[in-house]
C-alpha cells in the first residue's frame, strides 16, 4: 500500500483527470512495415536534398538554480503564512487525495447498487471501511477496498487497493451536484475486456493519477517484482508541491542566512512569468512523463513532454476536444504572450477567481485601457467598457453577459466536469462552421438558425481590422490537402509572432510537405528558444534526412540544457552514432543513456519496455529484446505494438511457427484490432502468400478507414499482386478521406501511368503541384 512520510495537509487540482488519457506515450516503435517482400516503394528517394547549413549553435536557455532541500512538514507553514493556509484550507488543491473515511467520502455506501455497461457495482460499508462489489480483472464480481477519495466536486472518485501496491481508479464516480453514482465512460463497452476498465493498466493511478494529487510523491516501481512501493510528503497539492522542498527556506527563516529565493529552489513570483506557469503545467497540462516524479526549480521538459496541438486532442482552431488541461491553450493565447500568468486570475491558494463575474478580466479590458497588473504588457489594450451591452451583445446579468461566455467556452469531461478553454478565442460563426470547429454564438444558440446567427454576428462587427493569415485557416489548407497548403504551412512557419506551440505543431506537419524550403525553416527551428519547438524540430529533420545526413544538424542538441531535447536527438542519431560521431560521441553517449534512463523509470508502462527493446535491438544489444517485449505484454497483454514486435522479432529469428501461433491466438482474442489484422497480411507476403495476406489487409483498411498507413499497403499489395485497377480505386478512397496524404496522391499517379490512364495522372500531377510545388518527386 502507497505510505505517506507524514500527515501533513494534502492538495489537489480542480478534479481527477480521465484516467486512460491523462498522459501520452513518446513510443518509438520504428517502422512496422519491416522489410516487406515484393513490395515496392514509390520513389525512394523523393526526400529534400540535405542544405550544406551551419550547424545551428545551441540555444541560450538556463535552468533554475536547484537548492539542495528536502520535504518538511507541512504543518510549519501555517506558522508564517497564516493567510496563505487560510485560503488553501477546504480548496480542491487541499482535498485532491483524502484517506477513505466517513468523514471524506460524499458517496452512498448504504448497500447501493448501481448497474451500467452490463456491469453491476454495490457500494457497502464493514463497519468503518468503505467496500465495492465489482468485476476484476478476470470479469468475476469480488469485494475491494476503498483506500482514498479523489476530488470533492462536482464528483468524486475512488482508488481500490489491489495488491503489490496498486491502486486503481474505479470507473463509477459519485455526482456531488445530482446525489447520484453515475459511471464515467457510458455507451462505451467498457467491460472487463476493455482497456478503459477500472481494471486495466490505462486506469491504474500510481502512475495515471496521484502525483498530482500528492506532494513529494514518489510512483517507486520495482521492476522485478512489478510491485508499487508509492510514497508522497502529504495528501493534497501542498506548498511544497509548487515551491519546491522547504527545508532550506526554515533554515532562512531562522537564521536569515543569504539564500537564494529565500531557501526555495524557485521564486514564484519572478518576473519571468514562464516560472510559475512551467509549475502548474506539471499537472495543469497533457504531458508524458520523464522519470518518476519532478523537480522544481528545473525546465518543465526535464521533467515531462508536453503535447503538441494534435488533431486528437485540439480543435483546428486550438480550442479544446480531448481532455487537455490547461497549459496546451494557454500556450496559444495573446494573454500568454503579454506576460498574463495563471496567478493574475486565479488565487493559487483557494483555486478561486481573483474577482467575481467579470472583474477578473476588467483588470486589463477596461475604461481606462490600461492594466492593473503588474508585469502585463497592456500595449493595444483599447479604453472601452467591455462590461457594457454595447460590447457583450447581451443583458447584464444574463447568459452571455460573461466574458468567459463568449472567449472561454467548454466543454464537460469526466460527465459532469465543466472545463473552460484558454485559448481566450474571439467568437465567429461565420469562420467556425466553414472549419468545423466549435463557436460560442453557435454552441449557445445550437437548434436556431446557424445562417440568421452568421448574419447577426457580421451586422454586429462591420469593421474590419487587417490580420496576418490565420492559424486556423490555414491549418485547415494543411490538413485538408489544398492547393496552397505548403505555401500555407512554409508562411506560418516564417511568422516571428507565432506561439510556441503552435510552431511546433506545424513542425509535426512539415513532413508531408517536403521540400528544400521545408528543411529549411525545420532547420531553423533547432535554435528556437522554446524547448517544445526544438524537439519538434528534431522529429521533422528525421523525417526529412537519412541518419548520415541529419547528423550535422543534430548533434549540437545533444548538449541541450532541456532534457526532452537532448534525449530525443539522441534517440534520432541511434543508428549513425553506432559508427561514431566524431567529437560529438561522448555527448550521444551521455544523451543515449538519459534516454535509456527515462524508459526504465518508466517500466511500469508497456510502452516504455518496447522502447527499450527498440533501442537495444539498435545498439546491439539482441539478447535483451525478447525479454523486453514479453514484459511489455505482461505489463499491459492489449498492447498491440508489443505484440506487432514481438511477432516481427520472432520472424527475423527464424522463428515463423512461432510467430504465427501468436498471430493466429491474438487473433481470434482481438479480431477487430486493426494492427493485428494488418501486421498478419504484412507476416503473409513476407511468406510469399500475397493471396492469403489480401483478406487480412482489407479487413485492417476496413477497421480503420481512416488510418493513413492501413489503405496505403492495402494498395500497395493489389498493385504488386498485378490488381492495377484495384489498387488505383482503393487509393482513390484513401484520398478522399486524406487528402494530404503524399504516399497515396504519388503511388495513385504511378499506378494511372501503370494501367495506361495518363489522362489521370496527369490531373492528379498537376493538383499536387498546386499544393506543393518544391515537392523534390515532381523534379
Amino acid at each position: 500500500m502507497p505510505k505517506h512520510k507524514n500527515k501533513a495537509a494534502s492538495p489537489n487540482p480542480d478534479s481527477p483527470p480521465p484516467l486512460i488519457k491523462r498522459y501520452l506515450f513518446p513510443v518509438t516503435i520504428g517502422i512496422l512495415l519491416l522489410a516487406v517482400a515484393g513490395i515496392g516503394w514509390f520513389l525512394l528517394s523523393s526526400t529534400p536534398t540535405p542544405l550544406k547549413l551551419a550547424p545551428v549553435s545551441t540555444p541560450a536557455v538556463q535552468p533554475a538554480a536547484i537548492a539542495p532541500a528536502k520535504m518538511v512538514d507541512e504543518q510549519q507553514c501555517q506558522g508564517c503564512h497564516g493567510e496563505q493556509v487560510k485560503d488553501w484550507q477546504g480548496s480542491h488543491h487541499q482535498l485532491a487525495m483524502q484517506q477513505a473515511n466517513a468523514d471524506t467520502l460524499l458517496g452512498d455506501f448504504n448497500n447501493v447498487t448501481f448497474k451500467a455497461e452490463k456491469e453491476a457495482t454495490v457500494f457497502s460499508r464493514k463497519g468503518d471501511e468503505f467496500w465495492v462489489n465489482t468485476p476484476g480483472i478476470d470479469g468475476k464480481n469480488a469485494d475491494f477496498k476503498v483506500a482514498y477519495t479523489f476530488g470533492i466536486a462536482p464528483l468524486q472518485q475512488y482508488l481500490i487497493e489491489v495488491g503489490d501496491g496498486r491502486l486503481q481508479a474505479l470507473g463509477v464516480a459519485w455526482d456531488t451536484e445530482k446525489q447520484r453514482w453515475f459511471h464515467l465512460y457510458p455507451g462505451q463497452g467498457v467491460t472487463f475486456k476493455n482497456p478503459l476498465h477500472w481494471s486495466k493498466p490505462g486506469q491504474n493511478a500510481n502512475f495515471m493519477c496521484v502525483e498530482c494529487h500528492t506532494t513529494g510523491y514518489k510512483r517507486n516501481f520495482d521492476a522485478a517484482k512489478n510491485t508499487f512501493d508509492s510514497h508522497w510528503n502529504s495528501l493534497g497539492v501542498g506548498c511544497q508541491a509548487c515551491h519546491g522542498p522547504a527545508s532550506s527556506h526554515l533554515e532562512w527563516t531562522a537564521k536569515k542566512t543569504d539564500l537564494i529565493h529565500a531557501g526555495f529552489a524557485v521564486d514564484l513570483k519572478d518576473k519571468n512569468a514562464t516560472v510559475e506557469i512551467e509549475t502548474c503545467a506539471r499537472c495543469h497540462s497533457r504531458r508524458a512523463p520523464l522519470g518518476d516524479g519532478n523537480t522544481v526549480g528545473k525546465r518543465l521538459m526535464d521533467d515531462y513532454l508536453p503535447s503538441v496541438l494534435t488533431r486528437e486532442l485540439y480543435a483546428l482552431d486550438g480550442k479544446i476536444k480531448d481532455e487537455v488541461f490547461e497549459h496546451g491553450s494557454f500556450a496559444q493565447s495573446k494573454m500568454f504572450d503579454k506576460g498574463v500568468r495563471c496567478s493574475n486570475c486565479h488565487n493559487p491558494h483557494s483555486t478561486q477567481l481573483k474577482a467575481p463575474g467579470n472583474g477578473v478580466c476588467l483588470q486589463c479590458h477596461n475604461t481606462a485601457g490600461k492594466t492593473t497588473v503588474e508585469g502585463v504588457d497592456g500595449k493595444g489594450l483599447q479604453a472601452k467598457n467591455y462590461d457594457s451591452i454595447e460590447h457583450t451583445r447581451h443583458t447584464m446579468g444574463q447568459p452571455g453577459s460573461q466574458c468567459v461566455d463568449c472567449h472561454m467556452p467548454g466543454k464537460f469531461y469526466m460527465g459532469n466536469d465543466f472545463r473552460h478553454d484558454h485559448s481566450f478565442s474571439i467568437p465567429n460563426p461565420e469562420r467556425a462552421k466553414k472549419l468545423g470547429t466549435p463557436d460560442a454564438c453557435l454552441t449557445c444558440h445550437q437548434g436556431k438558425d446557424s445562417d440568421k446567427i452568421t448574419e447577426q454576428f457580421k451586422l454586429w462587427n462591420t469593421a474590419s481590422t487587417p490580420q496576418a493569415p490565420r492559424y486556423d485557416e490555414n491549418l485547415w489548407l494543411i490538413r485538408n490537402g489544398q492547393p496552397g497548403a505548403a505555401q500555407a504551412l512554409y508562411e506560418q512557419l516564417q511568422r516571428s509572432n507565432l506561439p510556441a506551440i503552435q510552431r511546433a505543431t506545424l513542425l509535426a506537419e512539415l513532413p508531408m510537405y517536403p521540400s528544400e524550403q521545408a528543411l529549411k525553416l525545420a532547420t531553423k527551428d533547432l535554435g528556437n528558444p522554446a524547448p517544445q519547438v526544438r524537439e519538434s524540430a528534431i522529429r521533422a529533420i528525421s523525417a526529412f534526412l537519412p541518419p548520415a545526413e541529419r547528423a550535422q544538424l543534430l548533434t549540437p542538441l545533444l548538449s541541450d540544457p532541456v532534457k526532452a531535447v537532448r534525449i530525443a536527438a539522441a534517440r534520432d542519431l541511434l543508428s549513425v552514432a553506432r559508427n561514431g560521431l566524431g567529437g560529438a560521441q561522448d555527448s550521444w553517449n551521455a544523451a543515449i543513456a538519459e534516454y535509456e534512463t527515462v524508459q526504465k523509470s518508466l517500466a511500469e508502462r508497456a510502452e516504455a519496455n518496447l522502447n527499450l527493446a527498440m533501442l537495444y535491438q539498435a545498439s546491439g544489444r539482441g539478447g535483451d529484446v525478447e525479454g523486453l517485449l514479453r514484459i511489455a505484454l505482461q505489463r499491459d497483454p492489449d498492447f498491440y505494438p508489443a505484440l506487432v514486435t514481438l511477432v516481427q522479432w520472432l520472424e527475423a529469428n527464424s522463428r515463423t511457427q512461432e510467430a504465427q501461433a501468436l498471430m493466429v491466438q491474438s487473433l481470434k482474442e482481438h479480431p477487430d484490432a486493426a494492427l493485428l489484422q494488418h501486421t498478419q497480411g504484412l507476416s503473409l507476403v513476407r511468406a510469399g502468400k500475397a493471396d492469403q495476406a489480401m483478406p487480412f489487409l482489407r479487413k485492417a483498411a476496413q477497421l480503420e478507414p481512416q488510418s493513413p498507413q492501413y489503405g496505403y499497403v492495402l494498395a500497395v499489395a493489389l498493385h504488386d499482386s498485378g490488381k492495377v485497377a484495384a489498387a488505383c480505386e482503393e487509393l482513390e478512397r484513401l484520398l478522399k478521406v486524406q487528402p494530404a496524404n503524399r504516399n497515396a496522391r504519388l503511388s495513385l499517379i504511378q499506378y494511372y501511368l501503370d494501367n495506361g490512364q495518363e489522362p489521370k495522372a496527369q490531373v492528379l500531377l498537376q493538383g499536387w503541384k498546386k499544393i506543393n510545388m518544391g515537392d523534390p518527386a515532381l523534379k
